[in-house]
């Protein structure tokens, strides 16, 4: 977990300007008093712009105005980049299929959905901590570098998940020259052909899982209206044999096994 942790905060950190750097080495700050700037400025918040080796860059504050904001957009950034789509859709389509709508409760699920995220993206964040936030960190790249290898990384993950039609929807909507190869895929096209695709896949497993329980319904509506027993909703007698049939044949396991196999490495 505290990896997983580390490497969000590195494409965090990525995103925004560090300071200016003399090589690999992080020049020394320069005093307050040497600033002329900062001298000729009361107390209160200042914003510089000037860097050790004489380049500019941005300020403390604002760097830290810009990491608030990547962080108040982080969890719809992991909820469309990963595949915690797919799988809180599929979670979601079987609590209705069970017409079972308040059970597992929504909180329950959606943590479910988001370690199993985890657990499935797993290898992707271990190549990002590996390649792009422990040299960031050893000062052995730039930022700009380390962003540009996680992206590298994560485009490659959702481009192998994603249908080819999608892509090119994708790339006709956006008016945009068509990609030699797949790995050419601009990363603002990918992001949507991606989402998409997980909608479609996730609805695919959805129908799958309502067949055995629609044909259950179909079978005590059809006995029901044979008894005359018309003032008894049929949800009241299907609902106990959907579940005893869902953990008859071990239902979770094959959704969770489903899930993750689902998803190509």
């Amino acid at each position: 977990m505290s990896r997983i942790l580390l490497v969000l905060l590195a494409l965090l950190f990525a995103a925004v300007p560090g300071r200016a750097q003399n090589g690999n080495q992080i020049g020394p700050p320069v005093p307050p008093a040497a600033d002329p700037v900062a001298a000729s400025q009361g107390p209160g918040l200042t914003l510089s712009l000037r860097g050790g080796d004489g380049g500019e860059n941005l300020g403390s504050a604002l760097e830290i105005v810009l990491l608030m904001t990547l962080l108040t957009m982080a969890p719809a950034i992991l909820m469309t980049m990963t595949c915690f789509t797919r799988i809180v859709v599929v979670l979601s389509f079987l609590k209705r299929a069970m017409s079972m709508q308040d059970l597992p409760p929504a909180l329950i699920t959606t943590g479910f959905a988001l370690f199993m995220t985890l657990f499935v993206m797993k290898p992707v964040i271990d190549d990002v901590y590996d390649q792009a936030y422990v040299p960031y960190v050893e000062q052995k790249m730039d930022w700009k570098e380390a962003a540009g290898i996680a992206t590298a990384r994560m485009n490659a993950w959702m481009l192998a998940q994603t249908r080819e039609e999608d892509i090119g929807l994708i790339v006709e909507l956006s008016r945009s020259p068509r990609p030699a190869t797949a790995a050419d895929t601009p990363f603002h096209v990918t992001v949507p052909a991606f989402v998409l695709s997980e909608i479609k896949t996730a609805f695919q497993m959805g129908f799958v899982l309502f067949l055995p329980f629609v044909v259950i319904d179909l079978v005590i509506s059809s006995i029901l209206v044979s008894m005359g027993m018309f003032s008894l909703p049929p949800v009241v007698v299907s609902t106990p044999l959907k579940l005893l049939l869902f953990i008859l044949v071990g239902g979770w396991d094959l959704v969770v096994v489903s899930l993750a196999e689902s998803f190509a490495a």
